[in-house]
């Protein structure tokens, strides 16, 4: 079971970037389709605060945060090459 929850809208480009991403590093996740209309995202505001997707909540780490290039960042930093070197396995 995947560790990692992708709050997403269809045919967004920006959580394609982090759908693409997740892909490129090989991680797991589960999507999680939320509502067009902005004023109806209320499960992504109680869990970031904010209303805006791409949103996603690692429970492996304990981290939620949205903003599409603070998440590709924060999943390269993680679960990246550099993470995979730094705890000796191979990417």
């Amino acid at each position: 079971m995947s560790d990692i929850t992708l709050y997403r809208l269809q045919a967004c480009p920006f959580c394609e970037r982090v759908v693409r991403t997740l892909e490129d590093l090989g991680v797991d996740y589960r999507s999680r389709f939320v509502e067009p209309m902005h004023s109806e995202r209320d499960a992504v505001a109680r869990l970031t605060g904010k209303r805006t997707v791409p949103a996603i909540v690692d429970e492996g780490t304990g981290v939620t945060m949205s903003e599409s290039a603070n998440i590709v960042a924060y999943l390269e930093r993680t679960y990246g090459q550099e993470a995979a070197e730094s705890t000796g396995e191979a990417a």
